[in-house]
């Protein structure tokens, strides 16, 4: 993987020509879900059991978006976490697609699709932040 070497508080947005360097080392399936807003099937997510310590980052820029503390089991069959590794790290919005009323998540450097949130999620924040699993990388807590 060619993960850019940015900070993690960096927000400045991927100029186009390196956002599409980073694209071309996308899967198909990757690139169908992060740059044209599709879905995986659920139950099928590579980091769905993932249950280690450590950060889950953009899996286009690198950006750290969501801590394992913050994941749960949802039921779903995608990753769900009730709250973002730093709230500037997810760009909302609405998404009127598929007859329905929803929130659309992205990277907020590079704009990637992530998945969706929605108001049905655990204390502390009664949200459910729903990612497909190939807009993600995971790094382990060092231990």
């Amino acid at each position: 993987m060619n993960r850019p070497t940015l900070p993690d508080d960096d927000l400045t947005p991927l100029s186009p020509e390196r956002r599409a360097a980073l694209a071309a080392g996308l899967t198909p399936e990757e690139r169908r879900v992060i740059l044209h807003q599709g879905t995986e099937p659920p139950f099928c997510g590579g980091l769905l059991q993932e249950k280690r310590a450590g950060v889950f980052r953009c899996r286009l820029c690198g950006l750290p978006l969501f801590r394992s503390e913050a994941k749960f089991d949802s039921g779903t069959g995608w990753p769900s976490f009730h709250s973002p590794y730093r709230p500037e790290h997810i760009r909302y919005l609405p998404d009127y697609s598929h007859g329905m009323v929803r929130t659309e998540i992205r990277c907020a450097r590079c704009d990637g699709h992530l998945g969706h949130v929605f108001e049905d999620g655990p204390p502390p924040t009664g949200l459910r932040y729903c990612l497909n699993s190939v807009a993600l990388t995971f790094d382990p807590a060092s231990e």
